[in-house]
């Protein structure tokens, strides 16, 4: 038996799996925009996504508001509602860096 080439095997395949789920990492890339609003306040919109706007007193509190307005766009209505997705549906996970 040549548990050294099998371990070799094991070991390249284990390498070119997680080559290949880095290639699959794909970034989707949004910019917020900020503009006063006046009276203290900040408006902050993603500028890719229509709806996504909020705003807050400050540069971070407008940051936080934008992306949770943009993750309750992005919610899908079956979370919302209770509904299940259709069968012909896929899932994708989004990850905001906060």
């Amino acid at each position: 038996m040549h548990h050294g080439r099998a371990s070799s095997r094991a070991a390249l395949d284990a390498i070119a799996a997680t080559d290949y789920l880095v290639r699959m990492i794909d970034e989707l890339h949004l910019t917020i925009r900020y503009e006063d609003a006046g009276d203290g306040w900040l408006t902050a919109q993603v500028v890719e996504i229509p709806g996504a706007i909020s705003e807050g007193t400050s540069r971070e509190e407008a940051r936080e508001n934008v992306i949770d307005a943009l993750e309750t766009l992005l919610t899908p209505d079956e979370e919302s509602t209770g509904e299940r997705a259709a069968d012909d549906s896929e899932s994708l996970t989004l990850t905001v860096t906060r």
